[in-house]
């Protein structure tokens, strides 16, 4: 029998907050995408009777977060800047930590009418999708070894309506044509040392790609071949952005 949306988000809360630090945001993000409403329309309408459906979705949702499965890939989507970007086990969940790399290239490029620049292992295409949006007359390159990532990324590009990112597969610098010369690198790679990743919360470390996340033993084993093979790519006066871990001191 089927019971109201108040009701049924009160079985959520007291599920996940045993397992979650913001039991009832979650419950709120995983109801909405079930009945697809916002969250005002919940709040409006507490007194409305969930479906059978809905709420055996709802409560599936449910039980699959309290075993740990992250809240972005129950709904398939993550806000990330001003975006909306769908996200499944193939990308990295986009964090607001990686919105300081998005500032910067805007802030340091603010006067830059023209610039082409490779966001490196793109993965849901969010750092790229994300300048791009607020650049659209700079010339953007996405690379990632992962076709399964760039479809993602390049159904995000098409639900935005972004068209000045090109995406393409392949290792790093290897993905670009040998003639592409860059204003600008940009890349939130592997920096994840194997100490760090046995670390992990357990919804990151066990649902999140490894090949996303894990650099070796050090955690520089992917940037510093992106340093070293910076310079042959770079236009004069180019730049190289990346995202590291705090943890990293001789990167």
């Amino acid at each position: 029998m089927s019971i109201s949306i108040g009701a049924a988000l009160d079985q959520a809360v007291a599920r996940l907050k045993p397992v979650v630090d913001l039991p009832h945001l979650e419950a709120e993000l995983l109801l909405c995408h079930i009945v697809g409403k916002p969250s005002t329309w919940l709040v409006a309408w507490p007194e409305k009777r969930l479906t059978d459906r809905e709420l055996a979705g709802f409560m599936e949702l449910v039980e699959q977060r309290e075993q740990g499965a992250p809240v972005a890939y129950l709904t398939g989507e993550r806000e990330f800047w001003s975006l909306s970007l769908n996200v499944t086990e193939d990308t990295l969940i986009p964090r607001p930590e990686t919105e300081l790399l998005v500032e910067t290239v805007l802030e340091r490029f603010a006067d830059r009418p023209k610039l082409t620049l490779v966001d490196m292992g793109t993965g849901s295409g969010a750092i790229a999708l994300a300048i791009a949006s607020e650049k659209p007359a700079w010339t953007l390159y996405a690379t990632d070894a992962s076709p399964q990532a760039l479809a993602v990324a390049w159904y995000n590009a098409e639900h935005q309506g972004i068209t000045n990112v090109t995406f393409l597969e392949g290792d790093w610098y290897d993905a670009l044509p040998a003639e592409t010369h860059l204003d600008l690198v940009v890349s939130n790679p592997p920096y994840v040392t194997e100490a760090e990743m046995r670390e992990l919360a357990p919804e990151v470390r066990d649902f999140e790609p490894h090949a996303a996340l894990l650099a070796g033993q050090r955690g520089t084993e992917v940037i510093e071949p992106l340093l070293a093979q910076s310079g042959d790519r770079l236009n004069s006066g180019g730049h190289l952005l990346v995202e590291v871990s705090p943890m990293i001191h001789d990167a």
